[in-house]
């Protein structure tokens, strides 16, 4: 069993082609400009949630919080409330459950793409789900993921695996462990070994105030090389929880300011 945060059935921006994204619950990241930070911890069923939903969609049953998606309006006072990071509107799959799901839309899609929260988390599930997913539906599987888990030692999940789009958040071990409370020493072993077997479809990096986004952008471009696309994401203070706005600020970086970065990746990516 595995724990879901949302399905986007039909996506255009997880990867290529018009594909469904399965974001899984819970992470471990907690970055400072997360914008969607009720991903990153589990549901502690304190029941604080209960007392500001207006549909009366949550409610305890054998001391477990139980979100009714029927009479849920989608407010998000629930999400607004919480002091845990986390989120009541979740849903326990196993393999055949989520696959039945993914055959619906089957014909209509060329992929699936798993995130989070940080989907890796899940290795076991993710190799017997793609499994399903490649013998019975002949669907490509890619994987969002920061990096986190060494990936030389989950090889079937590798092997499963069309493509994996990686984010590195910062090449400054410092800097990356006030960013994201880790290091990221295995995030950077798997970038070079994810290139190393031609497995990367896009490397991603947010950039954002107050980070040494130059040096990541150089620093990676340099591994990267011509290998694979690199993308910026710039950031936004929408959904982003109160410490990350006092660090980073409410206004992110400009249209110029990122075509100065596009232009810097274009000098080492050759």
């Amino acid at each position: 069993m595995a724990l879901v945060n949302k399905i986007i059935p039909f996506s255009c921006i997880d990867g290529p082609g018009n594909r469904t994204a399965i974001f899984f619950q819970g992470c471990n990241f907690k970055c400072t400009y997360c914008h969607n930070p009720e991903t990153i911890n589990k549901c502690i069923n304190c029941g604080k949630c209960i007392l500001t939903c207006k549909a009366d969609a949550l409610f305890k049953i054998d001391n477990k919080v139980v979100w009714d998606e029927k009479k849920c309006i989608g407010c998000d006072d629930c999400i607004k409330a919480c002091d845990n990071l986390s989120s009541p509107k979740t849903k326990d799959y196993s393999v055949d459950k989520l696959f039945e799901e993914i055959k619906e839309i089957s014909p209509f899609i060329q992929g699936i793409t798993v995130s989070g929260g940080e989907c890796t988390l899940n290795s076991d599930f993710l190799v017997k789900l793609f499994k399903k997913v490649k013998d019975e539906l002949n669907l490509t599987c890619f994987i969002d993921t920061n990096g986190s888990i060494d990936l030389t030692e989950h090889k079937e999940l590798v092997d499963l695996t069309d493509k994996f789009m990686l984010d590195v958040k910062s090449i400054d071990e410092d800097e990356h462990i006030k960013l994201a409370g880790v290091s990221n020493d295995i995030v950077l072993r798997n970038l070079k070994y994810l290139l190393s077997i031609d497995k990367i479809y896009e490397v991603r990096t947010v950039i954002a105030p107050n980070l040494n986004n130059e040096e990541t952008v150089r620093e990676v471009s340099k591994i990267i090389k011509n290998k694979c696309k690199y993308k910026f994401n710039a950031y936004r203070k929408y959904g982003v929880r109160k410490e990350g706005l006092d660090f980073h600020g409410k206004v992110g970086p400009s249209e110029e300011e990122i075509n100065q970065y596009i232009e810097l990746k274009n000098k080492y990516c050759k």
